[in-house]
């Protein structure tokens, strides 16, 4: 159900997704709901490594990712489809310019600061760092925003993401984002709209 209702906020105090119920246990925060279950589940090394120092390059990862790729790739959802959904008008095409080029930055360290020559971003095998980039990556894909092209080191990235889990789990668990578009054809509650406009708004000051 909704974020804000009441039973959400039985899950998380923030009343914010993601949240995890296991059991009498909850939890918020997609980074800390992703270590607990490597943790709970004892799930293959490479996930998040024991050798300290591999492990410290995931934790490395996850903390620039919320600053920058995280800052601003879902941006280019929220301005093309989901603000336009809610307040009823596009947004200036200055505004996705403007998250673009922060993306664009963003990326370019992704690629040389932690990608470089390497297979993925702490070495030949898939991490946790790997999973958090590539679903905030793929929201621009979502919207016609394809930020691999004429980025051929990102693009055999994505591919060798893509293989490690599977490409049928890969496209099942974003078929969402990648039909996003779809969206724009649904009716919102008017009421819904009138309290999420004004917040989505302030998103993007």
């Amino acid at each position: 159900g909704p974020s804000n209702s009441e039973g959400a906020g039985k899950v998380s105090l923030l009343k914010k997704v993601p949240a995890l119920k296991d059991g009498d246990f909850t939890l918020a925060e997609c980074t800390a709901i992703l270590l607990y279950l490597t943790r709970k589940y004892n799930t293959p090394d490479h996930w998040y490594p024991s050798d300290i120092q591999k492990r410290a390059q995931v934790d490395e990862y996850l903390s620039w990712h919320h600053a920058n790729i995280r800052a601003n790739a879902p941006k280019t959802m929220w301005i093309k489809v989901l603000i336009p959904l809610f307040t009823g008008q596009p947004l200036p095409s200055e505004k996705l310019q403007e998250v673009m080029e922060g993306l664009s930055t963003s990326l370019k360290q992704f690629e040389e600061r932690f990608l470089q020559d390497k297979a993925f971003i702490i070495g030949s095998e898939i991490s946790l760092a790997d999973l958090v980039a590539i679903v905030e990556l793929m929201q621009p894909v979502g919207v016609g925003c394809d930020i691999f092209e004429d980025r051929p080191r990102l693009m055999e990235w994505r591919r060798r993401v893509e293989d490690a889990v599977g490409k049928e789990l890969f496209f099942q668990a974003h078929e969402m984002i990648l039909n996003i578009k779809e969206l724009s054809s649904i009716q919102i509650d008017p009421q819904l709209k009138e309290q999420l406009a004004p917040v989505l708004m302030k998103m993007l000051k």
